[in-house]
């Protein structure tokens, strides 16, 4: 069982993804975010398939650049994490739409995915304006922004919110990375070693 989803995780996380974008859909009254929140999953799923299997790669590259050869098994096994945080991100925000500190979560993981992958054009230098990933990231940056601008002209939320709702995104997200390096066999703490590295190279 654990093979199995360690090599379907992709697959079982779209169909999971799915149900939740289908059964939710159908619902009527649904509040201005809640129907953005439902865009966003439905482009997290395509941002999956886009960066680890059609084009795909971005795995590839975090390998290139900490120099470990990642197996098939690994960047299958690497969904894992990465699917159990996007279902968080769809499931509670949705559920939750009247708590803003949920909506900036999903506002700054937006964020977080667009500067990424526009920063690994010149982190991995890739022969094209594009990293494996790129074009969901930027879309999933452009509902993060929506969602922010819907979130301040109601005058929705307060400063804890703003900031709290922020700092947990970043905190889930480190986790994510952390699970992931050690995935392939590394410390979390040396990312930022291999990255010093990868910019001064020429």
């Amino acid at each position: 069982m654990k093979r199995f989803i360690k090599h379907y995780a992709l697959e079982i996380y779209t169909v999971l993804a799915l149900l939740f974008i289908t059964s939710t859909a159908l619902m009527d009254g649904l509040s201005f975010v809640q129907k953005l929140l439902i865009f966003d999953a439905l482009i997290f799923v395509f941002h999956e398939w886009e960066e680890g299997h059609y084009p795909g790669g971005f795995t590839n590259l975090i390998g290139g650049l900490i120099h470990v050869e990642v197996s098939n098994e690994m960047k299958r096994a690497s969904r894992i994490p990465a699917g159990i945080l996007l279902l968080l991100l769809s499931i509670v925000p949705f559920v939750c739409h009247d708590m803003p500190l949920f909506t900036m979560m999903v506002v700054t993981f937006g964020f977080i995915e667009s500067f990424v992958h526009t920063m690994g054009i010149r982190l991995f230098r890739t022969k094209h304006f594009y990293t494996p990933g790129m074009i969901t990231a930027l879309i999933e940056g452009g509902i993060g922004l929506a969602l922010l601008v819907y979130l301040i002209n109601n005058h929705l939320g307060t400063w804890p919110d703003y900031v709290f709702g922020p700092l947990l995104m970043f905190v889930c997200f480190a986790t994510l990375q952390k699970i992931e390096t050690l995935l392939v066999g590394i410390h979390y703490s040396d990312m930022p070693k291999y990255i010093r590295q990868q910019w001064k190279r020429k």
